[in-house]
């Protein structure tokens, strides 16, 4: 008996293994997927600017990166007494301005250097409601809880999205002609916006990515939105808000990332990181035992051992 559909997942190509160097961008659950990849020691870089929900915000990003701008001290914003760019997140606000200037410019040259590099691109869409700053004319990637009479709210369009993501790939393809560039919609839900206006938002996103994709088929997409939406379907796969997955949804959608896009080569060497992992979280109640110091041993030849074929790696 069948009690769930089952979303056919092609293998994909390249395939990534523990040399690969993934940036991941956009919205939370690009964040989920990315403290799977940090626990099993990847070469990752995670959202330098912070979480950017909708495709505009990660579009300036990228353009920002590739074209090599200096980012403009001026552009900043003071509110509530910290200084802040209304294109990056809440965390990078301070309350020294140069502090903040210089820590946005620092990740955009970081980005830039890990973009050349990059094997896989994996860009996760959250919304297609946009806020634009009516003083400023320009979209923004976050309201820092400035009052909304400040902004404009629209719904990008799918046409402007697809748009918008094709930018994204020609340029990121202009510095990194070999990066693998994957699109993916977060099933997290934006109900803030309303129950049918999130609706309208997520296939607004899924119509566009698809569009694009059809017009080139090098481009990848990972249905992580439909396999929470239309595999699990179900409120025990959510956390307690309802609106995001929880921890065993993350797990289940990480399982199928890995059957889709890991390399079988690194299985063992991926049990191996999961088991010192497991070693250094271990809680001790006895030090001073002989089976404890037998224990960390092990632990530090297993360490040895995947330093040994990875040099990149730390504990």
């Amino acid at each position: 008996m069948k009690l769930s559909t089952q979303i056919p997942i092609k293998e994909e190509q390249p395939k990534i293994n523990l040399d690969s160097k993934i940036l991941l961008l956009g919205s939370c659950f690009s964040e989920n997927i990315g403290a799977k990849f940090d626990y099993f020691k990847f070469q990752t870089l995670q959202n330098p600017f912070g979480i950017l929900f909708h495709p505009y915000g990660i579009e300036k990003f990228i353009d920002f990166v590739v074209e090599n701008k200096t980012f403009d001290e001026e552009s900043l914003l003071r509110h509530n007494e910290v200084w802040l760019s209304l294109d990056a997140h809440s965390k990078h606000n301070g309350v020294d301005k140069e502090v903040v200037f210089k820590n946005l410019q620092t990740q955009l040259e970081l980005t830039q250097n890990f973009l050349k590099e990059s094997t896989h691109v994996f860009i996760t869409l959250g919304t297609s409601w946009v806020y634009s700053h009516k003083e400023k004319r320009q979209y923004v990637a976050n309201c820092h809880k400035i009052p909304q009479s400040e902004f404009q709210k629209e719904l990008i369009s799918s046409e402007n999205i697809r748009e918008s993501l094709k930018r994204m790939s020609v340029n990121i393809h202009q510095i990194n002609p070999q990066a693998k560039v994957v699109f993916t919609v977060s099933p997290v839900r934006h109900l803030k916006d309303g129950f049918v206006e999130n609706q309208q938002s997520k296939a607004n996103l899924v119509v566009a990515v698809h569009q694009l994709i059809k017009e080139n088929a090098e481009m990848g997409y990972f249905p992580s939105y439909e396999l929470l939406l239309d595999e699990l379907r179900d409120y025990r796969f959510y956390a307690a808000d309802l609106l995001h997955p929880n921890q065993l949804a993350i797990d289940y959608i990480w399982e199928k990332f890995k059957t889709t896009w890991f390399d079988l080569n690194i299985e063992q060497d991926l049990k191996q990181i999961d088991s010192i992992q497991k070693g250094l979280l271990h809680k001790v109640f006895n030090p001073e035992t002989e089976q404890y110091q037998k224990f960390l041993a092990d632990l530090e030849k297993q360490k040895t051992a995947i330093r040994k074929k990875y040099s990149h790696i730390t504990f």
